[in-house]
């Protein structure tokens, strides 16, 4: 009797360690074995995963996506100019095993790197390129990241720089340099409706010259234009010939005196 016992105390526990060594892993996620300390060529899952403890041990790795915020770094650009730069970097785990054995915590690894990298690609870039062409600065980020991290069985997969702090004085001179752009094109516009406006002017000219009745014409107009305006102004016009005529006739009084 006591040893029908005993048998079922052993298959109790049989059972119970069977129980025990079931793993179940979700579809994005991959078991790195260790049996006896040496890693098993291949990642199990997902799926059902049989796990003999203690011979074998499992390290769950997560192969989605993983999103790492890089703290604000300050970067020294090439024009000699100190900014505060953040940024996040999207990145997922392509070699289980790698990730593993290859590097001890791959996420602060990568984290690490990404701060040194960071620094170092901006800091060969002008405060203009970093403002005006940070896909391009992205791009090369993430190309020298992934080349690094490669080897530990990790793919960076994008990188965007967040926010850019400027120092206070940057700014100012940067809203001075925007409003001279603006006061440039103003007085560019203006010389150009200028020039245009004479050329237009020249070309009337030319045709009320052709038509002497025709500057007649105007001044009539040009007085049906103001008595419109109700007011009392009255605009007479005197030929330019009749000054000429009287700039003549007193050189010729000059002369007989």
């Amino acid at each position: 009797m006591f040893g029908f016992n005993l048998s079922y105390v052993f298959i109790f526990i049989v059972v119970l360690y069977l129980i025990n060594c079931i793993k179940i892993l979700p579809e994005y996620e991959r078991g790195v074995i260790f049996r006896l300390g040496r890693l098993l060529p291949r990642p199990k899952g997902p799926g059902l995963v049989l796990v003999f403890a203690p011979i074998d041990r499992i390290v769950r790795v997560s192969l989605r996506v993983e999103t790492l915020d890089v703290p604000p770094q300050d970067v020294v650009t090439r024009d000699n100019v100190t900014v505060k730069v953040s940024a996040v970097i999207f990145f997922r785990v392509i070699d289980p095993a790698k990730s593993i054995v290859e590097v001890s915590h791959y996420v602060h690894a990568t984290s690490q790197l990404a701060q040194t990298r960071l620094r170092s690609v901006l800091g060969e870039a002008d405060l203009d390129e970093l403002l005006s062409e940070r896909e391009k600065l992205n791009a090369q980020i993430q190309a020298t990241l992934d080349e690094h991290t490669g080897p530990w069985g990790i793919k960076v997969q994008a990188v965007e720089v967040k926010n850019v702090d400027l120092p206070e004085q940057m700014i100012r001179a940067i809203a001075r340099q925007a409003e001279a752009e603006r006061e440039r094109r103003a007085k560019v516009i203006h010389a150009d409706g200028e020039m245009q406006a004479a050329s237009k002017l020249t070309e009337a000219a030319r045709a009320l010259s052709s038509q002497p009745t025709s500057v007649t014409l105007r001044y009539l107009q040009t007085l049906t234009e103001i008595g419109t305006e109700k007011n009392t102004t009255v605009v007479f016009p005197l030929p330019i010939d009749l000054f000429r005529g009287l700039a003549k006739w007193a050189e010729q009084i000059d002369d007989a005196k």
